[in-house]
């Protein structure tokens, strides 16, 4: 055999194993794809089909009818438009105070050295280790002696404890992949630190800022827990309002589904607008220089 034929071989033997590799990751993440969609998928199913579909013991895969009365009828079991607009508010809060005072801090850690910075960035890492529940009681009885109890203020104050950390966390890594050479370059040219900041170092981070928003958006508007045990009726968020379905005389499912199909409508608007710089965001601080 020729050498020329042996390479052509070889060159056939590479493409076909560079195929089956690309077909076999392929298959993972369409696996992964169904895996995520399915219970979105069913969501949406369970709440465009009549109540009686939902509870049925065999249930159907495919639709099996299309009505809007689970959406009206999550309407009018209780109020929806209040707790959405408590989530709405201590959502943007979180994320408004935790992105200043977070970039801040991260700024901070990664380009001033000062007594204690070890000690600061250990604490941030420990403080994301513990687990929400053990700080239910705690958080309780200080917003009780505060008097932030029941108060929309005292849940932005709750969340935060454990948004900041992972915000100052993240940024700090977006901040650090950033050179200080940059920065050094516009102080010769003229600029103050905090206008090196403005000018050259906040455009860079912005990818960063944006993806780190979003997640603290979806932390604090996703979340039941404190919700739950720091408001009352009155003033129950988003989620909170989920469990009126369940009452004495069972769930009803299909407008439960409907509810939480009309929550997830803010994550996806939100998500849609923001797509690209997130995805930017994501992979910014994965690659040093």
């Amino acid at each position: 055999m020729s050498g020329a034929s042996a390479t052509t071989l070889t060159g056939r033997a590479v493409a076909r194993r560079r195929t089956r590799s690309r077909l076999g990751w392929n298959l993972l993440g369409l696996l992964v794809l169904l895996t995520a969609g399915f219970p979105v998928y069913w969501m949406i199913d369970t709440a465009i089909k009549p109540a009686k579909d939902a509870i049925d013991p065999d249930p159907s895969l495919l639709p099996t009818g299309f009505t809007l009365a689970n959406f009206r009828r999550a309407l009018a079991i209780a109020d929806f438009w209040g707790p959405v607009g408590r989530s709405l508010v201590v959502s943007l809060s979180v994320v408004a105070i935790g992105i200043v005072v977070g970039m801040l801090a991260a700024l901070a850690i990664s380009r001033f050295a000062f007594r204690g910075r070890k000690l600061v960035i250990v604490g941030i890492l420990a403080v994301q280790m513990v687990p929400l529940i053990a700080m239910i009681i705690p958080v309780f009885l200080l917003l009780n002696d505060l008097g932030q109890y029941d108060k929309l203020s005292g849940l932005i104050i709750t969340y935060l404890t454990f948004i900041l950390p992972f915000t100052v966390w993240t940024l700090r890594g977006f901040i650090v992949n950033i050179p200080r050479e940059l920065e050094e370059a516009a102080m010769v040219d003229g600029c103050s630190r905090t206008g090196a900041f403005l000018r050259v170092v906040f455009p860079l981070l912005a990818p960063g800022l944006v993806a780190t928003s979003v997640y603290g958006f979806i932390q604090a508007w996703n979340e039941y827990l404190y919700a739950l045990m720091l408001m009352s009726q009155q003033n129950q968020t988003a989620t909170v309002w989920l469990g009126n379905f369940t009452t004495k005389h069972g769930t009803e499912y299909a407008p439960m589904m409907a509810g939480a199909t009309m929550m997830a409508v803010p994550i996806v608007v939100l998500f849609l607008l923001v797509q690209r710089k997130m995805a930017a965001g994501l992979t910014a601080g994965a690659v040093k220089g």
